[in-house]
């Protein structure tokens, strides 16, 4: 995978997260993922980049809304 595809694909999981997660607002989704992503800069594979990080900020997603309610922003 080319670093443009990656971008991409990057691009389609902020997208794909902003509409599962409408009450965090898109910069909060954004912020998510540039994070999970930054996660995985190190690895020379990326095939699998995007997949893998939508699932580390999904899931983390889900813990800012199930343990974290009043601290999340109005966006």
């Amino acid at each position: 995978m080319d670093q443009l595809q990656e971008d991409l694909g990057i691009a389609k999981v902020v997208d794909h997260l902003t509409e599962q997660f409408p009450a965090l607002g898109r910069i909060r989704v954004e912020q998510v993922v540039d994070e999970a992503h930054r996660l995985l800069s190190g690895n020379p594979i990326r095939d699998y980049v995007p997949v893998l990080v939508q699932r580390t900020a999904k899931d983390r997603l889900r813990r800012v809304m199930t343990d974290e309610p009043a601290a999340i922003p109005a966006v």
